[in-house]
């Protein structure tokens, strides 16, 4: 081990551990469990218990608009520069991790950048369709509600091929993407 991957490295109980780098930065973090935590609230009060939808829902506009922002002057790997690639790249990516041979990448891989743009997107289609169910012009709406619906439901399938990913993906680089997303670090 080179000096440097032992300064990396943490100790514990004489045996140095892997090397991690530090790729999550707090407020991706924060934005993740908290969007995953203020969606589930939105989507099971729902008609049951309107006040807590607005507000979860008003919640994740401002987590969203924020997290858009972060995407253009946040850390390395939050910037959407850094994940956002062609359509050639991921397509690539895709075949690999298919094969279970895609390339480990630190920070967001090429299908992971697409499903963050199509989940923010739709998160956006969702708060505006909810904003503007609460304005006079909107308030009973049936079409307007009934995309909301049908955005909080190909939500979910897009969540479903997240989660999916993620499983796929701590399988095949043999490691726990999840505690990724809670501890920030990744495996050097």
């Amino acid at each position: 081990m080179t000096p440097r991957e032992m300064e990396l490295s943490e100790t514990a109980g004489g045996l140095a551990s892997p090397a991690t780098v530090k790729v999550w930065d707090l407020f991706v973090r924060i934005f993740h469990w908290s969007l995953v935590t203020l969606f589930a609230v939105a989507f099971l009060s729902g008609d049951e218990i309107e006040w807590l939808h607005l507000w979860a829902g008003y919640a994740i506009a401002v987590l969203i608009t924020l997290r858009i922002v972060w995407g253009f002057i946040g850390s390395r790997h939050a910037r959407f520069s850094d994940f956002v690639k062609g359509p050639r790249a991921v397509a690539e990516f895709l075949k690999q991790s298919a094969r279970l041979s895609a390339p480990r990448v630190i920070g967001h891989n090429p299908a992971g950048g697409w499903m963050i743009l199509a989940l923010l997107t739709v998160l956006v289609g969702l708060s505006v369709t909810g904003v503007l169910m609460t304005t006079d012009a909107y308030w009973g709406s049936k079409p307007l509600e009934e995309v909301h619906e049908a955005l909080a439901n190909f939500a979910l399938v897009l969540i479903a091929l997240h989660v999916g990913g993620v499983i796929v993906a701590s399988i095949e680089h043999g490691e726990n993407l999840v505690r990724s997303m809670v501890t920030g670090r990744k495996r050097l």
